[in-house]
Order: structure tokens, then C-alpha cells, then sequence
């Protein structure tokens, strides 16, 4: 990955994140961006995201995000400074509610309950 990739990619997941907090309504349980993937030339990237709560707010979620790739993508290139606006695919991801989970477990174990 070049330098500008990776500068695309931190940039990506900053305005990604801020968006899906101040600009999309209906997000349930917290979302938050674990990664994105950037092509070599920037015009394709695969954001990595996960969600902590039931599986209803997960669920909930999915489909908000899934609706709101477009407007996602609009306000991306509205900050971002790239002659082309990437493509934007959203991947889910549950690395964090399996954090959640061995978290939960590890706090059991030091408390004696396992």
C-alpha cells in the first residue's frame, strides 16, 4: 500500500465514522468502523464495519447502512479531496461483539464465576 493509499484509507475511515454518527438516522447499538480497504487506485474501498447490541439493533443497522450508501458516499465527496469518489462497499463485521464476548469471559474468570 502506498503512502497516499494509507492516507486515503485513515481519511476514509474518519469521515466514514463522523457521517454514520451526525448524518445517518436510524443506526441502533453502536457502529463503528473497524477497516477500510483501498484499491491501488483509490476508486474502490471496502469498509469493515461492526455493530455492538441485540440482534435487532444489529439487524436494524445493516439495513440502515445498506439504504444509506449513497447519501454515504455523496458526503464522502463532499470532504474528501480525491478527483474521483470511491465506490463504497460495507462489509459486517463481529469482531466486536466477539470482543464483547471474551471480555465478558475474562471478567467472570478474575471474579471466580468460572
Amino acid at each position: 500500500m502506498t503512502l497516499r493509499n494509507e492516507r486515503v484509507r485513515k481519511e476514509l475511515m474518519r469521515d466514514i465514522s463522523e457521517i454514520l454518527r451526525k448524518e445517518i438516522r436510524g443506526l441502533e447499538g453502536v457502529v463503528s468502523i473497524v477497516d477500510v480497504e483501498v484499491s491501488h487506485d483509490n476508486s474502490f474501498a471496502k469498509v469493515i464495519y461492526s455493530v455492538l447490541g441485540s440482534n435487532e439493533q444489529i439487524e436494524k443497522s445493516k439495513d440502515v447502512i445498506e439504504r444509506s450508501t449513497g447519501k454515504i458516499r455523496y458526503e464522502v465527496g463532499q470532504r474528501i479531496r480525491l478527483r474521483l469518489t470511491p465506490e463504497l462497499k460495507f462489509v459486517y463485521s463481529d469482531s466486536l461483539e466477539k470482543g464483547s464476548k471474551v471480555s465478558e469471559i475474562i471478567d467472570k474468570i478474575s471474579r471466580g464465576e468460572i
